[in-house]
């Protein structure tokens, strides 16, 4: 969202504002671009595109969730300075009048960022836009699968606990026997300095048709997904998915083995 406000200090000065605000003469704001996800540890460059027309820049300030924590205002020396403010670390080498480099983003990096752009007097002109980052912490490990006790017989019962890896946002996980999802026993989440590790239990009574041509195959599936949006342009955001899988091989007389893990990276435009 683009908003132009212009102070007007005397009457005759009215029409001159009203061009001012019409942008016929003034600062126009082109367009702002914030990533709207990011992974942890990595970059995020912020812009802020602007047009000055006739009037000469005063400053350009960045917020965070309503706290300025980079202004850029060219007649200073020198002419960047930051704020602290907790998971924001700027490059200045690489910021200036119309980008922000933010450097090894953390989960408190997530937030609505708002640019804002003034002109010096005459015209005081301000335009400002906005938008969200999330960051995502991907896990560093595949589900694992635990419970098993190695053999089994028809009647026996079976009690899996399926854990996914520390995540944000936290992984979703599924149940598979034989290709065919089956409901969960039990669903729970742990959090630990932001970072999420999902748990899902299985519990069912082992009988003859699981073991379609002598085989039975219990898959846990993690799926982090986010499909955020952004304020400017109005797109939907990318699709970041992220799949990974444990299998655990059940062959007669009824041993399970944990099989392999299986990791597949998605990441496309809806």
């Amino acid at each position: 969202m683009l908003k132009c406000v212009v102070v007007c200090r005397y009457p005759w000065e009215m029409l001159k504002c009203a061009l001012l605000c019409a942008g016929v003469l003034s600062l126009k704001l082109l367009r702002i671009v914030v990533p709207p996800y990011t992974y942890q540890g990595e970059k995020a460059l912020l812009q802020c595109q602007y047009e000055l027309e006739n009037d000469r820049l005063y400053s350009v300030t960045w917020y965070k969730d309503h706290e300025e924590f980079y202004r850029y205002v060219p007649k200073s020396h020198p002419p960047q300075h930051s704020y602290p403010l907790e998971g924001i670390k700027v490059d200045h080498h690489q910021s200036d009048g119309q980008q922000v480099l933010l450097k090894n983003v953390n989960l408190k990096a997530s937030g609505k960022y708002r640019c804002e752009v003034s002109a010096e007097a005459p015209s005081f002109t301000s335009v400002h836009g906005e938008g969200r980052m999330e960051v995502v912490a991907l896990p560093k490990e595949g589900p694992q699968i635990t419970g098993e006790e190695g053999m089994y017989q028809v009647g026996d019962v079976i009690s899996l606990n399926c854990t996914s890896g520390k995540s944000y946002p936290p992984a979703r996980l599924r149940w598979y026997i034989n290709g065919r999802p089956v409901v969960p026993d039990y669903n729970a989440v742990v959090q630990q300095h932001g970072l999420v590790t999902s748990v899902v239990g299985l519990r069912f009574e082992v009988r003859p048709h699981h073991f379609s041509s002598g085989h039975m195959q219990i898959r846990c599936v993690a799926t982090i997904s986010t499909d955020l949006e952004q304020s400017d342009p109005p797109d939907r955001a990318p699709l970041l998915e992220d799949n990974r899988e444990t299998l655990l091989l059940g062959r007669q007389p009824f041993v399970l083995h944990q099989l392999t893990v299986h990791i597949l990276n998605n990441v496309s435009a809806c």
